[in-house]
């Protein structure tokens, strides 16, 4: 059998997580395992999540509403214990500074490209994996 990742996706626009979905394909590059989503429309659905374990990568939409992906990624850097990394979605490239303060891994703009997310979803899932190793 082979190995998948999981990769949890936080925002409450649906268009967004399809986005992601859409981008990513089965697997991001042909290096890394195949993908599975885990959906979140909520924080506290990703908080849930997080505590079950077993999330490879998250991806928060920045622009998220009630609360951001900036702002959850710093809340689950400090509160989570092993943290998976982040893949931050970022409404304009000026607001890149915000996902460094959020201690983000990684940031893309919205809308998703396809070609830039699948490789910074590969990069972090390559990182993860030499880490495991």
């Amino acid at each position: 059998m082979q190995p998948t990742a999981t990769v949890l996706v936080y925002s409450d626009d649906s268009n967004t997580r399809e986005q992601v979905r859409l981008a990513t394909g089965r697997r991001p590059a042909p290096d890394v395992p195949v993908v599975e989503f885990l959906e979140c429309a909520t924080p506290a659905a990703v908080l849930k999540e997080l505590d079950r374990g077993g999330i490879d990568v998250c991806v928060l939409d920045g622009e998220a509403v009630p609360m951001g992906g900036m702002g959850l990624c710093r809340q689950i850097k400090d509160e989570v214990f092993h943290c998976p990394p982040v893949l931050l979605l970022i409404g304009r490239p000026q607001d890149a500074w915000l996902a460094t303060w959020s201690r983000a891994e990684s940031a893309v703009t919205l809308p998703v490209e396809p070609v830039e997310f699948a490789a910074a979803l590969a990069s972090l899932l390559r990182e993860k994996k030499a880490l495991n190793a």
